[in-house]
Protein backbone atom coordinates (compact mmCIF):
# COMPACT_ATOMS: atom_id res chain seq x y z
CA UNK A 1 0.00 0.00 0.00
CA UNK A 2 3.30 2.18 1.13
CA UNK A 3 4.90 1.70 -2.57
CA UNK A 4 1.15 2.76 -4.45
CA UNK A 5 0.98 5.81 -2.46
CA UNK A 6 4.22 6.83 -2.79
CA UNK A 7 4.22 6.23 -6.56
CA UNK A 8 0.84 7.81 -7.02
CA UNK A 9 2.13 11.02 -5.25
CA UNK A 10 5.19 10.79 -7.42
CA UNK A 11 3.08 11.17 -9.78
CA UNK A 12 0.94 13.79 -9.46
CA UNK A 13 4.11 15.30 -8.97
CA UNK A 14 5.24 14.38 -12.18
CA UNK A 15 2.24 15.59 -14.05
CA UNK A 16 2.00 18.78 -12.20
CA UNK A 17 5.46 19.81 -13.38
CA UNK A 18 4.39 18.43 -16.62
CA UNK A 19 0.89 20.62 -17.18
CA UNK A 20 2.99 23.42 -15.77
CA UNK A 21 1.34 23.57 -12.58
CA UNK A 22 4.66 23.34 -9.93
CA UNK A 23 3.44 26.56 -8.90
CA UNK A 24 0.84 24.90 -6.76
CA UNK A 25 3.48 23.39 -4.48
CA UNK A 26 5.28 26.71 -3.60
CA UNK A 27 1.89 27.91 -3.21
CA UNK A 28 1.07 25.26 -0.44
CA UNK A 29 3.94 25.86 1.54
CA UNK A 30 3.79 29.29 1.41
CA UNK A 31 0.06 29.76 2.33
CA UNK A 32 -1.87 27.22 3.63
CA UNK A 33 1.35 25.65 5.52
CA UNK A 34 0.88 28.93 7.10
CA UNK A 35 -2.22 28.50 8.47
CA UNK A 36 -2.80 31.60 5.52
CA UNK A 37 -6.03 30.68 2.91
CA UNK A 38 -4.52 32.79 -0.09
CA UNK A 39 -1.67 36.01 -0.30
CA UNK A 40 -1.49 37.83 2.57
CA UNK A 41 0.32 41.45 3.53
CA UNK A 42 2.88 39.78 5.60
CA UNK A 43 4.05 37.11 2.86
CA UNK A 44 6.86 39.50 1.25
CA UNK A 45 10.11 37.81 3.58
CA UNK A 46 8.74 34.21 2.20
CA UNK A 47 9.72 35.87 -1.54
CA UNK A 48 12.94 36.83 -2.93
CA UNK A 49 12.88 40.30 -3.73
CA UNK A 50 14.95 43.69 -4.65
CA UNK A 51 15.49 46.40 -2.49
CA UNK A 52 13.88 49.87 -3.33
CA UNK A 53 16.36 52.00 -1.24
CA UNK A 54 15.95 55.79 -0.07
CA UNK A 55 18.88 57.74 0.59
CA UNK A 56 17.48 60.84 2.55
CA UNK A 57 14.66 59.43 4.60
CA UNK A 58 12.73 62.51 5.71
CA UNK A 59 9.97 61.70 8.41
CA UNK A 60 6.36 63.28 8.18
CA UNK A 61 5.86 66.53 9.41
CA UNK A 62 2.60 66.60 12.12
CA UNK A 63 -0.39 68.45 11.82
CA UNK A 64 -0.48 70.71 15.22
CA UNK A 65 -3.46 68.42 16.01
CA UNK A 66 -1.79 65.14 15.35
CA UNK A 67 -4.10 62.20 16.65
CA UNK A 68 -5.98 64.40 19.06
CA UNK A 69 -8.98 63.83 17.42
CA UNK A 70 -10.45 60.29 18.32
CA UNK A 71 -11.66 58.61 15.21
CA UNK A 72 -15.99 58.06 16.18
CA UNK A 73 -17.53 54.64 16.66
CA UNK A 74 -18.64 54.07 12.95
CA UNK A 75 -14.74 54.50 11.68
CA UNK A 76 -13.68 52.34 14.41
CA UNK A 77 -16.20 49.45 13.84
CA UNK A 78 -15.46 49.68 9.99
CA UNK A 79 -11.71 49.34 10.20
CA UNK A 80 -11.69 47.05 12.99
CA UNK A 81 -14.42 44.19 11.32
CA UNK A 82 -11.79 44.48 7.99
CA UNK A 83 -8.95 43.60 9.68
CA UNK A 84 -7.31 46.65 9.44
CA UNK A 85 -3.45 47.29 10.04
CA UNK A 86 -3.09 50.87 9.48
CA UNK A 87 -4.95 54.22 8.68
CA UNK A 88 -3.42 57.26 8.20
CA UNK A 89 -4.94 60.84 7.23
CA UNK A 90 -2.68 63.53 5.96
CA UNK A 91 -4.10 66.88 5.34
CA UNK A 92 -2.52 70.19 3.40
CA UNK A 93 0.95 68.04 3.70
CA UNK A 94 0.76 67.22 7.39
CA UNK A 95 0.42 63.83 9.18
CA UNK A 96 -3.04 64.48 10.91
CA UNK A 97 -3.64 60.92 12.06
CA UNK A 98 -1.97 57.54 12.51
CA UNK A 99 -3.33 54.60 13.74
CA UNK A 100 -2.48 50.79 13.79
CA UNK A 101 -4.12 47.66 14.96
CA UNK A 102 -3.38 44.14 15.18
CA UNK A 103 -0.02 44.35 16.36
CA UNK A 104 1.41 46.63 13.05
CA UNK A 105 3.15 49.99 13.54
CA UNK A 106 4.91 52.63 11.42
CA UNK A 107 7.48 50.52 10.77
CA UNK A 108 5.75 47.26 9.63
CA UNK A 109 6.18 46.58 5.71
CA UNK A 110 3.32 45.46 4.48
CA UNK A 111 2.55 44.11 0.51
CA UNK A 112 0.87 47.07 -1.60
CA UNK A 113 -0.66 43.83 -3.86
CA UNK A 114 -1.93 45.93 -6.76
CA UNK A 115 -1.25 49.49 -5.80
CA UNK A 116 2.17 48.51 -7.39
CA UNK A 117 -0.07 48.56 -10.99
CA UNK A 118 -0.17 52.26 -10.24
CA UNK A 119 3.72 52.76 -9.48
CA UNK A 120 4.63 50.88 -12.06
CA UNK A 121 2.75 53.37 -14.62
CA UNK A 122 4.37 56.20 -13.18
CA UNK A 123 7.81 54.10 -13.86
CA UNK A 124 6.52 54.20 -17.43
CA UNK A 125 5.41 57.74 -17.38
CA UNK A 126 9.32 59.01 -16.18
CA UNK A 127 10.81 56.84 -18.62
CA UNK A 128 8.68 58.61 -21.56
CA UNK A 129 9.79 62.07 -19.58
CA UNK A 130 13.71 61.15 -19.83
CA UNK A 131 13.27 59.82 -23.50
CA UNK A 132 13.83 56.09 -22.58
CA UNK A 133 11.01 55.39 -24.02
CA UNK A 134 9.96 57.43 -27.06
CA UNK A 135 5.98 57.11 -26.70
CA UNK A 136 3.40 56.03 -24.74
CA UNK A 137 1.75 54.55 -28.25
CA UNK A 138 5.01 52.39 -28.89
CA UNK A 139 4.07 48.70 -29.98
CA UNK A 140 4.81 46.34 -27.57
CA UNK A 141 6.09 43.83 -30.21
CA UNK A 142 8.40 46.58 -31.49
CA UNK A 143 10.11 46.01 -27.81
CA UNK A 144 9.26 41.75 -27.80
CA UNK A 145 9.26 40.16 -31.16
CA UNK A 146 7.64 37.55 -30.24
CA UNK A 147 4.57 39.40 -30.34
CA UNK A 148 4.59 40.46 -34.01
CA UNK A 149 3.38 37.44 -35.46
CA UNK A 150 0.89 36.69 -32.99
CA UNK A 151 -2.72 37.14 -33.75
CA UNK A 152 -3.70 40.49 -32.59
CA UNK A 153 0.00 40.47 -31.03
CA UNK A 154 1.01 43.80 -33.39
CA UNK A 155 -1.67 45.87 -32.36
CA UNK A 156 -0.74 45.84 -28.55
CA UNK A 157 0.70 49.24 -27.27
CA UNK A 158 2.03 50.63 -24.00
CA UNK A 159 -0.75 52.91 -23.75
CA UNK A 160 -3.01 49.58 -23.88
CA UNK A 161 -1.13 48.21 -21.10
CA UNK A 162 -1.83 50.96 -18.92
CA UNK A 163 -5.36 51.37 -19.42
CA UNK A 164 -6.24 47.78 -18.80
CA UNK A 165 -7.16 47.72 -22.93
CA UNK A 166 -4.58 45.16 -23.60
CA UNK A 167 -7.57 42.01 -24.67
CA UNK A 168 -5.49 39.28 -23.12
CA UNK A 169 -6.87 35.84 -22.41
CA UNK A 170 -6.51 36.54 -19.07
CA UNK A 171 -9.20 35.34 -15.99
CA UNK A 172 -8.63 37.99 -12.84
CA UNK A 173 -9.74 35.62 -10.33
CA UNK A 174 -7.72 35.36 -7.05
CA UNK A 175 -8.96 32.36 -5.76
CA UNK A 176 -8.78 29.66 -8.02
CA UNK A 177 -5.17 28.35 -8.04
CA UNK A 178 -5.26 27.21 -11.58
CA UNK A 179 -6.03 30.65 -13.07
CA UNK A 180 -3.03 32.77 -13.97
CA UNK A 181 -2.92 35.02 -10.76
CA UNK A 182 -1.83 32.09 -8.92
CA UNK A 183 0.86 31.29 -11.74
CA UNK A 184 2.61 34.90 -11.71
CA UNK A 185 2.05 35.26 -7.56
CA UNK A 186 3.51 31.74 -7.34
CA UNK A 187 5.51 30.53 -10.17
CA UNK A 188 9.04 30.62 -10.87
CA UNK A 189 8.98 32.58 -13.91
CA UNK A 190 7.09 35.85 -14.89
CA UNK A 191 7.68 35.64 -18.78
CA UNK A 192 6.07 31.78 -18.67
CA UNK A 193 3.31 33.44 -16.88
CA UNK A 194 2.39 36.16 -19.17
CA UNK A 195 3.99 35.88 -22.62
CA UNK A 196 2.24 32.80 -23.32
CA UNK A 197 -0.91 34.68 -22.79
CA UNK A 198 -2.91 35.31 -26.21
CA UNK A 199 -5.53 37.75 -26.28
CA UNK A 200 -9.24 37.34 -26.54
CA UNK A 201 -10.32 41.08 -28.14
CA UNK A 202 -8.47 43.54 -30.28
CA UNK A 203 -6.38 45.73 -27.94
CA UNK A 204 -7.67 49.05 -27.46
CA UNK A 205 -11.29 48.26 -28.26
CA UNK A 206 -12.64 47.02 -24.45
CA UNK A 207 -11.60 47.73 -20.25
CA UNK A 208 -10.86 44.91 -18.37
CA UNK A 209 -8.80 44.66 -15.52
CA UNK A 210 -5.94 42.72 -15.28
CA UNK A 211 -3.05 41.91 -13.59
CA UNK A 212 -1.09 39.82 -16.66
CA UNK A 213 -1.08 43.90 -18.73
CA UNK A 214 0.24 45.53 -16.15
CA UNK A 215 3.20 42.75 -15.51
CA UNK A 216 3.76 42.88 -19.58
CA UNK A 217 4.51 46.40 -19.11
CA UNK A 218 6.96 46.16 -16.72
CA UNK A 219 8.71 43.74 -18.81
CA UNK A 220 8.33 46.88 -21.31
CA UNK A 221 10.03 49.53 -18.71
CA UNK A 222 12.59 47.44 -17.40
CA UNK A 223 13.80 46.40 -20.82
CA UNK A 224 13.65 50.20 -22.03
CA UNK A 225 15.50 51.58 -19.10
CA UNK A 226 18.26 48.46 -19.05
CA UNK A 227 18.11 48.40 -15.04
CA UNK A 228 15.79 46.64 -12.59
CA UNK A 229 12.52 48.41 -11.76
CA UNK A 230 13.07 48.74 -8.22
CA UNK A 231 16.80 50.63 -8.77
CA UNK A 232 14.86 52.89 -11.06
CA UNK A 233 12.01 53.36 -8.68
CA UNK A 234 15.06 54.07 -6.17
CA UNK A 235 16.64 56.18 -8.33
CA UNK A 236 13.62 58.80 -9.62
CA UNK A 237 11.00 58.08 -6.58
CA UNK A 238 11.96 56.66 -3.69
CA UNK A 239 15.22 58.82 -2.83
CA UNK A 240 13.53 62.18 -3.95
CA UNK A 241 10.57 61.85 -2.04
CA UNK A 242 12.59 60.98 1.23
CA UNK A 243 11.07 57.06 1.95
CA UNK A 244 11.73 56.85 5.33
CA UNK A 245 12.51 53.19 5.10
CA UNK A 246 14.28 50.90 1.98
CA UNK A 247 11.47 48.68 0.73
CA UNK A 248 11.01 45.38 -1.27
CA UNK A 249 9.68 44.17 -4.24
CA UNK A 250 9.08 40.41 -4.95
CA UNK A 251 10.53 39.51 -7.85
CA UNK A 252 10.61 35.92 -9.94
CA UNK A 253 13.57 33.33 -10.09
CA UNK A 254 15.18 35.41 -12.68
CA UNK A 255 14.90 39.18 -10.54
CA UNK A 256 11.96 40.40 -12.74
CA UNK A 257 9.81 42.80 -10.41
CA UNK A 258 6.04 41.33 -9.86
CA UNK A 259 5.22 44.87 -11.42
CA UNK A 260 1.00 43.68 -10.93
CA UNK A 261 1.85 43.95 -7.58
CA UNK A 262 3.80 43.30 -4.36
CA UNK A 263 5.87 46.30 -3.14
CA UNK A 264 6.19 45.42 0.23
CA UNK A 265 6.58 48.97 2.31
CA UNK A 266 4.95 51.05 5.62
CA UNK A 267 1.70 53.41 5.40
CA UNK A 268 3.65 56.63 5.84
CA UNK A 269 5.91 56.16 2.86
CA UNK A 270 2.94 55.38 0.80
CA UNK A 271 1.20 58.46 1.78
CA UNK A 272 3.80 60.16 -0.01
CA UNK A 273 3.41 58.30 -2.74
CA UNK A 274 -0.22 60.38 -2.48
CA UNK A 275 0.49 63.25 -1.65
CA UNK A 276 3.19 63.72 -4.84
CA UNK A 277 -0.46 63.43 -7.27
CA UNK A 278 -1.86 65.72 -5.03
CA UNK A 279 1.11 68.61 -5.33
CA UNK A 280 0.82 67.25 -9.51
CA UNK A 281 4.19 65.75 -9.10
CA UNK A 282 6.55 68.25 -6.99
CA UNK A 283 7.84 67.43 -4.09
CA UNK A 284 10.06 69.78 -2.01
CA UNK A 285 9.45 72.10 -5.01
CA UNK A 286 11.05 69.48 -7.46
CA UNK A 287 9.05 67.91 -10.35
CA UNK A 288 9.34 64.02 -9.80
CA UNK A 289 6.45 63.66 -12.54
CA UNK A 290 5.37 65.42 -15.09
CA UNK A 291 2.53 66.58 -14.25
CA UNK A 292 1.07 66.30 -17.40
CA UNK A 293 1.79 62.66 -17.14
CA UNK A 294 0.06 62.63 -13.39
CA UNK A 295 -3.25 64.02 -15.12
CA UNK A 296 -3.12 61.32 -17.93
CA UNK A 297 -2.95 58.60 -15.05
CA UNK A 298 -5.78 60.22 -13.10
CA UNK A 299 -7.90 61.06 -16.13
CA UNK A 300 -10.78 58.26 -16.25
CA UNK A 301 -11.26 56.93 -19.70
CA UNK A 302 -14.39 56.78 -21.50
CA UNK A 303 -13.82 52.62 -22.07
CA UNK A 304 -13.86 52.22 -18.72
CA UNK A 305 -16.62 53.90 -17.75
CA UNK A 306 -14.94 56.53 -16.05
CA UNK A 307 -13.90 54.72 -13.28
CA UNK A 308 -10.15 53.84 -14.53
CA UNK A 309 -7.41 56.00 -15.53
CA UNK A 310 -4.11 54.90 -16.31
CA UNK A 311 -3.03 52.54 -12.72
CA UNK A 312 -5.41 54.43 -11.06
CA UNK A 313 -9.07 53.58 -10.06
CA UNK A 314 -11.71 56.87 -10.37
CA UNK A 315 -14.53 57.87 -8.73
CA UNK A 316 -16.33 61.07 -10.05
CA UNK A 317 -19.71 60.01 -8.89
CA UNK A 318 -19.28 60.69 -5.21
CA UNK A 319 -20.38 64.16 -4.23
CA UNK A 320 -16.43 64.42 -2.31
CA UNK A 321 -14.51 63.40 -5.32
CA UNK A 322 -11.75 61.31 -5.17
CA UNK A 323 -8.91 58.39 -6.42
CA UNK A 324 -6.98 56.36 -5.35
CA UNK A 325 -4.33 53.28 -5.40
CA UNK A 326 -6.01 49.73 -5.19
CA UNK A 327 -4.69 46.46 -3.69
CA UNK A 328 -6.67 42.89 -2.65
CA UNK A 329 -7.50 43.15 0.62
CA UNK A 330 -7.77 46.82 0.84
CA UNK A 331 -5.00 48.73 0.49
CA UNK A 332 -5.27 51.80 -0.37
CA UNK A 333 -4.04 55.22 -1.59
CA UNK A 334 -6.51 57.69 -1.51
CA UNK A 335 -6.16 61.12 -3.07
CA UNK A 336 -9.21 63.91 -2.11
CA UNK A 337 -7.74 66.98 -4.25
CA UNK A 338 -10.44 69.13 -2.93
CA UNK A 339 -9.52 68.74 0.60
CA UNK A 340 -5.79 68.49 0.43
CA UNK A 341 -6.05 65.22 1.68
CA UNK A 342 -4.51 61.84 1.57
CA UNK A 343 -6.08 58.53 3.39
CA UNK A 344 -4.06 54.90 3.50
CA UNK A 345 -5.87 52.03 4.89
CA UNK A 346 -3.69 48.49 4.37
CA UNK A 347 -4.93 45.29 6.34
CA UNK A 348 -6.58 42.28 5.14
CA UNK A 349 -10.23 42.78 3.87
CA UNK A 350 -10.35 39.72 2.18
CA UNK A 351 -14.38 39.96 1.34
CA UNK A 352 -14.37 43.67 0.69
CA UNK A 353 -17.72 44.43 -1.23
CA UNK A 354 -17.68 46.00 -4.40
CA UNK A 355 -21.17 46.93 -5.39
CA UNK A 356 -19.92 50.39 -7.68
CA UNK A 357 -18.53 49.15 -10.96
CA UNK A 358 -15.11 46.80 -9.22
CA UNK A 359 -14.78 49.95 -6.98
CA UNK A 360 -14.79 48.95 -3.15
CA UNK A 361 -17.47 50.27 -1.11
CA UNK A 362 -15.21 50.59 1.89
CA UNK A 363 -13.01 53.75 0.25
CA UNK A 364 -16.27 56.02 -0.59
CA UNK A 365 -17.34 55.11 2.84
CA UNK A 366 -13.74 56.32 4.42
CA UNK A 367 -13.26 59.16 2.12
CA UNK A 368 -17.14 60.76 2.79
CA UNK A 369 -16.49 60.09 6.84
CA UNK A 370 -13.14 60.79 6.96
CA UNK A 371 -13.64 64.77 5.70
CA UNK A 372 -16.47 65.33 7.61
CA UNK A 373 -14.37 64.40 10.41
CA UNK A 374 -11.04 66.45 9.86
CA UNK A 375 -12.91 69.24 7.72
Amino acid sequence: MLKYIIGGAAATVALSYFLGYDYLFSGIAKTYLKGKSSANIDDGKLFPSNIIVTESPKLWEEDASYNKTELPKNIVDDLVHSKTASFLVVKNGKLLHEQYWNGYDQLSKTNSFSMAKAVTVMLLGKALEEGKIQSIDMKFSDIFEAFKNRELGNLLTLKNLAQMEAGLDWDEDYKNPFRPNAKAYYGRSLIKATFSRRFTTEPGTRFEYQSGSTQLLGFAVREMIGQPLATYLSEKFWTPLGMEQNAEWSVDENGMEKTYCCIHSNSRDFAKLGQLFLNDGKADGIQVLNSDFIEQMRTPTEKSEEIYGMGLWINHDNPIKHYYFLGLQGQYIIMVPDYNMVIVRTGSYENSPKNDRGRPDQVKFLVNETVKLFN
